[in-house]
């Protein structure tokens, strides 16, 4: 084990100043450096930043909730039937829907069938609906009527969906 000497008598130099001061005097700064006690400088407050903990109702990545818009939805195969014939009630089969009476539909690549013109079915304004239960609702076209009555049809890519789809 190694002692060193106790500097009672040794002198040091400052590296602040350049100055002779008693080895004893001497302390060491924040930096390293060597100073008397009478040239001291503590460390700025503004060099060592305090840690603030998390607020803690804060959320680190938060997100304000968006409105999801309206998109439309893919119908399954043949998903419009007629009423009788002469008719122009068309009853739509649409699992989950979440509509309600006088909601706004626009269906959108109906293909014609029994009488109903493809072009009176997708007409741009929609139709206003009659909610039957959860998956069925219905409407009446304009101007077209069934021929034969009670036959599905619609094609395979027809869709439902609001009036304006927003991107």
């Amino acid at each position: 084990m190694t002692n060193f000497a106790r500097g009672k008598y040794a002198k040091a130099i400052s590296d602040r100043s350049g100055m002779e001061f008693p080895y004893n005097e001497m302390v060491k700064e924040w930096n390293g450096s060597l100073v008397h006690f009478s040239e001291f400088e503590s460390k700025q407050p503004q060099l060592e930043l305090q840690v603030h903990g998390a607020d803690p109702e804060a959320l680190q990545n938060a997100r304000v909730d968006r409105t999801e818009p309206g998109v439309a939805v893919l119908l399954n195969i043949d998903s419009f039937q007629t009423g009788s014939a002469s008719s122009s009630t068309i009853t739509v089969t649409e699992i989950n829907h979440g509509r309600s009476s006088s909601d706004t539909v626009r269906f959108r690549d109906v293909e014609s069938f029994d009488g109903i013109t493809a072009t009176n079915i997708n007409k741009a304004a929609g139709y206003s609906i009659t909610k039957v239960d959860d998956d069925i609702y219905t409407f009446s076209v304009d101007t077209d009527t069934a021929t034969t009555g009670n036959l599905k049809g619609g094609g395979k890519n027809a869709s439902a969906g609001p009036v304006t789809i927003s991107p």
